[in-house]
């Protein structure tokens, strides 16, 4: 995995609820992410290890995973491409990882460790709420799509 330093616009032209942002609140929450490039067959985190930081897609796709009682097979939980957010629900408990985030394919995420996540509330508290925000509704709309596919099976 390659670290790029900041998210240089990435954020503003790649995830859609960025968008409502102006230029200079953008400027400014950009400089608290990283950009990390992620090869296919990749693990970005391995399910057991800290929920240190939480990522945004880029470009590519990546698949998280659920370790089995049937050791050394996993269920894939999930397949996520540009737009999306990973890594929330460690990250939001400060508690390890409960899945594996590999890349399918060649793919680059927006990364935002603890500590400037941290920075961000502290340093622009409204931007920090909604950052909040954003990852709050991408995960409740992946909750009931989560709803709707059980449903579907019965």
């Amino acid at each position: 995995m390659k670290q790029m330093g900041a998210a240089e616009g990435l954020l503003h032209d790649k995830l859609s609820f960025f968008r409502g942002l102006s230029a200079d609140q953008m400027a400014l929450q950009q400089a608290y992410f990283s950009v990390r490039q992620v090869v296919a067959g990749e693990e970005l985190w391995h399910e057991g290890e800290a929920g240190e930081y939480l990522a945004f897609v880029l470009s590519g796709c990546m698949q998280l995973k659920k370790d089995t009682e049937f050791g050394g097979t996993p269920v894939v939980v999930g397949v996520f491409s540009a737009g999306a957010v990973i890594g929330e629900l460690s990250f939001s408990r400060n508690d390890v990882r409960v899945v594996t985030a590999a890349a399918l394919e060649d793919s680059q995420v927006a990364v935002l460790t603890r500590p400037h996540f941290e920075a961000l509330v502290k340093d622009h508290p409204e931007l920090g709420v909604k950052l909040l925000e954003a990852v709050l509704q991408a995960t409740c709309k992946r909750l009931e799509k989560s709803y709707e596919r059980l449903a579907a099976i019965f």
